[in-house]
């Protein structure tokens, strides 16, 4: 079974800044594409930033140059810095992996519980 724990949500001022974490643990073959979304109230999920396994990274539009994607593969980690956080950027934040459980298995995609991030202006 494959877990996915988040950590490192909070309120912060505007301007300041958080660390997201997340943590994949379980029995599974390799983790391909890791990212982080988020949801705010009464709107869709939508992508904030995504990275792949040579460290290629994607953001949304809203957040480049403040928030930088990472991950460290031995750890089966992903990390999100977010800086000069904007009330706008208060949401539930989602980390997400693509990962194959078995060689020859299709690749899956697994979400994690959501951490809380609240940005006070």
């Amino acid at each position: 079974q494959v877990q996915l724990v988040e950590s490192g949500g909070g309120l912060v001022q505007a301007g300041g800044s958080l660390r997201l974490s997340c943590a994949a643990s379980g029995r599974f073959f390799s983790i391909n594409n890791m990212g982080w979304y988020r949801q705010a109230p009464g709107k869709q999920r939508e992508l904030v930033a995504t990275i792949t396994t040579v460290n290629s990274t994607n953001y949304a539009d809203s957040v480049k140059g403040r928030f930088t994607i990472s991950r460290d593969n031995a750890k089966n980690m992903v990390y999100l810095q977010m800086n000069s956080l904007k009330s706008e950027d208060t949401a539930v934040y989602y980390c997400n992996v693509r990962l194959r459980r078995l060689r020859l298995e299709s690749e899956y995609s697994y979400w994690g519980q959501g951490t809380q991030v609240t940005v006070s202006s």
